[in-house]
């Protein structure tokens, strides 16, 4: 393993206090460590990790080293990288980090391959660059990866190209799409962690206010909810038909953006594209305008674009936040830069939240280890029976209990000749 490269080695005592607070709410990552430590299901595996560099990272990285692999750990994103977090897990056995919050392109690609370094047999991406930069740059590797697991629907939407050009050269296990993650991760942790990071870039009222979310899959839909609860008038955007008709029959109102841009105060993108919010609609803004994104890269909203249009920018109004004013004297207030909102200005999903997901994440990969079934290279979806099994530890850490079926119940389910 190579060296860490973390900003301040001193800040370690503080992100291990952090660490040991996520914990408390990661029960059932808990539960799979005691299995790990006794089944150790990566021993002698080497691990490469683009992942955010959180406290509950943190927590998915010590169960890796529990579990007998070895874990090289670069940042998915320098903005959210929390350098007391990085320190701590430097000092960790078996674990390494690349990772300082704030760094460069050129210096973020420079920590993915030396993550790569160590010649990893499973990956674990948030994004897809870990695997797209080992693909393109690194292909003397490849042959000894075994498999991994992406988080994210932008990141699965990559390999899934990857994967129909032929290009794919080991089994991925699509994270996001598990019931559990959709569930709790995207509807309800995305959907508070960043109304979260919002309001705290800018401690505004949304209670009377316009917010406009882009897209209505799992995490559109969390934030509309959230946003709505506040007190907002939400509209949406979108492009796909049967999404568009489920937020229109939940109660908002559905707008192309273009008829959006003029009525909105606070827009949040949350669909995985790129230029949804573009020069035209900004255009149209009203003054005052609040930028958000949520969806993975700075894409979504066009900051080369709205720098175009500034005659002057303001950098950090107030933390994560930069006022762009235009020619005619408008002022639109973009947070995080355009990157992530939750994640850099505030503390991205609560860990009860992460705490399912990276079981999910944690299960899948002792999964591959394994061998995950001869799985072919492609993306594959995470096992129904990981899912149950995160599930009932959840039940089980909750208190709560539920029926199961009698055996007559099996019989009628499992038959196709019984009628009305």
């Amino acid at each position: 393993m190579s060296e860490s490269d973390v900003a301040d080695a001193g800040q370690a005592d503080a992100g291990l206090a952090r660490i040991g607070w996520a914990e408390r709410s990661m029960p059932v990552l808990g539960l799979i460590r005691e299995a790990f430590e006794r089944e150790q299901p990566f021993e002698g595996l080497a691990v490469a990790a683009c992942l955010h560099v959180t406290a509950e990272t943190a927590v998915l990285a010590k169960l890796v080293t529990a579990g007998g692999g070895r874990l090289d750990l670069a940042a998915s994103n320098p903005l959210s990288t929390q350098d007391d977090i990085a320190a701590a897990l430097a000092a960790s056995p078996g674990i390494t980090v690349h990772a300082r919050s704030g760094v460069d392109r050129r210096t973020y690609y420079a920590h993915i391959h030396r993550a790569l370094d160590a010649a990893p047999g499973l990956v674990i991406d948030d994004g897809c660059d870990l695997v797209n930069t080992l693909h393109t740059e690194r292909p003397e590797l490849l042959a000894g990866v075994r498999g991994g697991c992406e988080s994210t629907t932008t990141g699965v939407v990559r390999l899934r190209r990857m994967a129909a050009d032929g290009t794919l050269a080991f089994p991925m296990v699509a994270a996001d799409a598990s019931r559990t993650r959709r569930m709790f991760d995207n509807f309800s942790g995305t959907g508070q962690s960043v109304i979260d990071g919002i309001i705290r870039a800018t401690n505004t009222l949304l209670a009377g206010k316009v917010v406009v979310v882009a897209g209505y899959g799992p995490c559109g839909g969390g934030i509309a909810e959230r946003a709505r609860g506040l007190g907002a008038q939400v509209i949406v955007t979108e492009v796909d038909p049967v999404r568009a008709l489920d937020a229109l029959m939940q109660g908002f109102r559905v707008l192309p953006m273009a008829q959006a841009a003029p009525l909105g105060q606070v827009f949040i993108t949350a669909t995985g594209s790129r230029e949804v919010i573009a020069a035209e609609h900004m255009a149209l803004m009203r003054d005052g305008a609040i930028l958000a994104n949520a969806g993975h890269f700075d894409v979504e909203v066009d900051v080369r674009a709205l720098a175009d249009l500034a005659v002057a920018v303001h950098p950090a109004v107030r933390p994560h936040a930069d006022e762009y004013l235009l020619a005619d004297g408008r002022r639109l207030i973009l947070l995080a830069e355009g990157r992530v909102v939750n994640l850099v200005a505030a503390e991205g999903n609560p860990a009860a939240v992460m705490d399912l997901s990276f079981g999910v994440q944690a299960l899948a990969l002792a999964w591959l280890a394994d061998g995950g079934g001869e799985l072919r290279p492609g993306v594959h979806e995470v096992p129904a029976e990981i899912d149950a099994r995160i599930a009932t530890l959840a039940l089980a850490t909750l208190g709560a209990q539920i029926d199961t079926l009698t055996a007559v119940q099996e019989k009628y389910l499992d038959s196709w000749r019984y009628g009305s």
